[in-house]
């Protein structure tokens, strides 16, 4: 893997070269932009507005803009000279426990490489280290013209880096959260813990872009001059009226999925067919009394004609 960035990690008065690596890649599919009569590729061409001509890159520099518009150059000499210790340096300054950052904080991922034989036996101290403290490094560093804040971490037998925002970076939930007062029954949370350990979990390596997997068979298929397929319909998603009902369902969809049997665990919500069952059964009783009292009429006016 090609390093981006080339430093070292100051650990005390410990100093360990490394390489930064990408750990992460994107697998999007990436379009052209084209003229629609005749795909036509669309260009951008870089002019400089002063000598009205297209400019190559190798003439294309950085520049700040001050507010009355005038422009200050700045090359990347001045920026490798930046009075700051973390230049080339990724600076350690704390270790936590891993619950204590954010994961709103998270951003890009890299892997740290020993950049040489020297750097073997202190890259390897730090690793151990961060394994049995089971903790993280916060350290400093600056990437692409500006300070960061990174997280060092153990993944496998590399150690790892984890760009973090700054914390004035990462924005309150304020307004997120319904402001309207709802009440959750136990019951209702009994239903969706009961969904919850049916879902169950997953294995992440299962779990693929079924996005990109669809545009890729859209793609061969207008290459090969085919009809490229159709989305299939779906039944449309119905208003949530009960949500126990809506609860239930899952539940027994997600155990039908899985081929599990949709046994009745949870308790049926009253329904009212159920009342008319109970006044039936009221009105059965009083009509066996009243045919066992016929008989009993019956033998008492059979005896009184005989003596007639």
């Amino acid at each position: 893997m090609r390093s981006i960035w080339n430093g070292a990690i100051s650990f005390g008065l410990v100093s360990i070269p490394i390489k930064l690596v990408n750990a992460t890649e994107s697998h999007s599919i990436s379009f052209r932009q084209v003229h629609t009569e005749d795909n036509g590729r669309i260009r951008y061409r870089k002019f400089c507005e002063l000598e009205d001509r297209e400019v190559a890159q190798s003439e294309i520099g950085k520049g700040y803009e001050d507010a009355d518009g005038t422009i200050i150059p700045i090359t990347d000499d001045d920026l490798s000279h930046l009075p700051i210790p973390t230049a080339r340096t990724i600076e350690i300054v704390a270790f936590v426990p891993a619950e204590r950052i954010d994961p709103l904080q998270m951003d890009a991922a890299y892997y740290l490489a020993a950049s040489g034989a020297p750097a073997a036996k202190p890259y390897t101290l730090l690793r151990e280290a961060l394994k049995r403290s089971h903790k993280v490094a916060i350290a400093k560093y600056a990437l692409r013209g500006r300070e960061r804040l990174g997280m060092l971490r153990v993944v496998g037998d590399a150690i790892a880096m984890h760009g973090l925002l700054w914390p004035d970076e990462v924005r309150a939930p304020e307004g997120i959260a319904p402001d309207t007062d709802v009440t959750v029954r136990d019951k209702e949370l009994d239903l969706a813990d009961a969904l919850m350990d049916t879902l169950g979990e997953v294995d992440l390596e299962d779990l693929h872009d079924e996005y990109r997997q669809a545009l890729e068979d859209v793609i061969a298929a207008k290459a090969a001059g085919e009809t490229p397929p159709e989305t299939p319909s779906t039944a449309p998603a119905g208003k949530v009226l009960d949500l126990m009902a809506a609860l239930e369902k899952s539940v027994r969809a997600a155990k039908e999925s899985r081929g599990e049997p949709a046994e009745a665990e949870i308790t049926p919500l009253p329904s009212k067919k159920q009342t008319p069952k109970k006044t039936t059964a009221k009105k059965a009783a009083p009509k066996k009394s009243t045919t066992t009292k016929k008989p009993t009429t019956a033998k008492k006016t059979t005896p009184r004609k005989r003596p007639a």
